[in-house]
């Protein structure tokens, strides 16, 4: 989503209008969930993706036509069907909701796409609350926008201070690790739409044994930014670790405090022996990030948890700690130990649950009778299942 708002302070700069449109929920298959964000500007050109075919076509349209003849900002949903899917080669079966969202002349918008861009930056985490339906009686205008930052601060007004309080609690909750929600507000009646924006996702490796030189190019090719330190120079540099965007020389103790880490932060500890493991993990308790795993046994972690009970860490602190890290795939080599815990990370972020996504007997057995009824020439029924 960088990339549109980035595209977005440009087009301000120079008082040219344009439309944002963002997935904000989703039912069923589609080719994109909520987040998902299209900038198109007035000459027809575009910033982002809502998933491509006919859906981002139609989307397109109907933002230039909204450019052209004025008018506020709408929630439109877009009942993706077989038939229409398969025009475009999909297997999609379900209904995105969409807000299109012109955007003329914004002081405001400015300074929210403005205070984003700082966020992904490093600076302090934001989050935008979208209005999307007002309840019945209410002047509230689709697509009002509060922006809130992480200290609860706010610019921008949605009429209600309860509502706003709410609003606020909610967006707070989500700033961690730059999350969205589409949110159905019970006292008010109200529903908004809440995207909230950090730092990109951060690798932060303590070691730089084999292991971890295997997950650097992961890392990367996830989107995830990379810190890798070590206490021996010949492993951490620039050379072993080109991928890195920081490689320092540090001891374990002390190597996490000289990083920019903040509750977006995945950290991997990967030292050569079992002391060193006890003073990362130690080290790594004491920062805001929101994921620690350690590399090792079941048996070294067990030694390490140990260990940090007799030093007084609470039982609740050691639970933070993720170990043996890694999803359970038989891995042995460095690089598939490397894809193990890149995908228990991701599994974290995404809210995926790490099993198999393997289609079940039963689902498998309602497409053999579908079949079976096409062959015997009786009328093809609608899919059983709709995701």
């Amino acid at each position: 989503m960088e990339p549109v708002f980035r595209a977005a302070v440009d087009e301000l700069k120079s008082n040219k209008p344009m439309v944002v449109a963002t997935v904000v929920k989703t039912s069923g298959s589609t080719p994109q969930k909520p987040g998902a964000k299209l900038l198109v500007r007035a000459d027809g050109s575009g910033v982002g993706t809502l998933g491509g075919g006919c859906v981002e076509g139609d989307i397109w349209f109907a933002a230039k036509q909204i450019l052209k003849r004025g008018g506020g900002a709408e929630m439109r949903d877009y009942v993706l069907n077989e038939d229409l899917a398969a025009q475009d080669g999909l297997v999609c079966g379900g209904t995105m909701y969409f807000l299109i969202d012109p955007i003329r002349s914004s002081e405001q918008y400015s300074q929210l796409a403005g205070e984003v861009v700082k966020a992904y930056e490093g600076g302090t985490p934001v989050a935008i609350v979208n209005v999307m339906k007002a309840a019945g009686g209410s002047a509230l205008p689709v697509g009002a926008k509060m922006l809130v930052r992480e200290n609860g601060s706010t610019v921008g007004s949605l009429g209600n201070a309860e509502f706003e309080d709410r609003a606020t609690h909610r967006a707070r909750a989500l700033m961690a690790l730059g999350k969205n929600e589409y949110v159905n507000d019970d006292p008010s009646g109200h529903e908004y739409y809440i995207e909230a924006y950090t730092t990109p996702p951060t690798l932060v490796v303590a070691g730089a044994g084999h292991v971890s030189k295997a997950l650097a190019p992961i890392a990367k090719s996830v989107g995830m930014r990379l810190f890798v330190f070590d206490d021996r120079e010949e492993f951490a540099n620039p050379q072993r670790f080109p991928e890195a965007d920081i490689v320092r020389v540090g001891d374990f103790e002390n190597g996490f405090s000289e990083l920019p880490i903040n509750t977006n932060s995945f950290i991997i500890i990967a030292t050569r022996g079992h002391r060193h493991d006890f003073t990362a993990t130690a080290a790594a308790l004491k920062t805001p990030a929101t994921f620690i795993g350690l590399l090792g046994s079941k048996r070294k972690s067990i030694l390490i948890f140990e260990e940090l009970m007799r030093h007084g860490v609470e039982l609740a602190e050691i639970r933070r700690v993720r170990s043996p890290v890694g999803l359970d795939i038989g891995g042995r080599t460095p690089e598939e130990i490397a894809v193990s815990i890149i995908a228990e990370i991701l599994a974290f972020r995404l809210g995926g649950h790490g099993g198999p996504m393997q289609l079940s007997d039963a689902m498998l057995e309602k497409a053999r009778q579908r079949v079976e009824k096409e062959l015997a020439g009786q009328p093809k029924p609608e899919p059983a299942i709709a995701d």
